[in-house]
């Protein structure tokens, strides 16, 4: 029976199984796995033998089922073959389309961030960043994200952490200001920070809530093309 929205009912249901299990998940029983995404056990019985079949499940010898090998092996086929150039870019053009403000893609190289992916807004009055160029981590919005969830220690590290995005103003350019936000690949590892930035008195006007929620929005989607989850429930 085809789904609503144009799939296949018993594919969406099998899938629907699967994203069941979470990271603190060793195994579930069959009445777990019926009660999380609300299918009759007979049902789910039959989808997770489909899949167990499959090697994406596996039968534990108390009837629990695990995740089998399977999810594994296509995960590192993902990640053999993921190229940021496929969806970084894109992501910072969409920020760009809406905030209409520079944005930059960073990653931390030692004691330096590096600016890898860089789509400049159309505005005559911009910042002007380049891709490959090497920026400190201690001063600037990316810098702050990429220490503070790389280890750096103290309060201000601390308070990102936990609102997950930083701002800056005026810090390595006296006329310019920068928000950035994480980006996280598989098992929650820091994959980089995405910043949207431009002149200072600009962001001194603007509705900084505003930018950011758009900040995180892509964050979350560009953490879940990398293979990560934006660990923070969205508006």
């Amino acid at each position: 029976m085809a789904a609503t929205d144009g799939g296949v009912a018993a594919v969406d249901r099998a899938l629907t199984i699967l994203d069941a299990f979470t990271e603190a998940d060793q195994s579930l029983t069959l009445t777990e796995i019926s009660k999380r995404v609300g299918f009759y056990k007979s049902t789910t019985l039959r989808l997770a033998e489909s899949l167990e079949r499959f090697g994406y499940l596996r039968r534990l010898e108390d009837g629990a089922f695990r995740l089998g090998p399977k999810p594994l092996f296509l995960g590192a086929l993902y990640q053999k073959h993921f190229k940021t150039s496929e969806f970084v870019p894109q992501t910072l053009r969409q920020i760009v389309d809406e905030l209409h403000e520079g944005a930059s893609f960073f990653v931390r190289d030692d004691d330096k961030r590096v600016c890898i992916h860089r789509v400049d807004s159309a505005r005559a009055i911009r910042d002007s960043i380049q891709e490959g160029a090497r920026l400190p981590l201690t001063v600037g919005a990316s810098g702050h994200v990429l220490l503070a969830f790389s280890g750096g220690q103290g309060a201000n590290y601390d308070r990102i952490r936990e609102q997950l995005y930083a701002i800056s103003m005026g810090e390595r350019d006296p006329e310019t200001a920068a928000i950035a936000c994480p980006v996280f690949s598989v098992g929650q590892k820091l994959a980089g920070a995405i910043s949207v930035s431009g002149p200072k008195y600009r962001f001194e006007s603007a509705d900084i809530p505003a930018m950011v929620a758009v900040l995180e929005k892509y964050s979350a989607q560009l953490s879940i093309a990398f293979g990560g989850i934006w660990p923070k429930k969205l508006a």
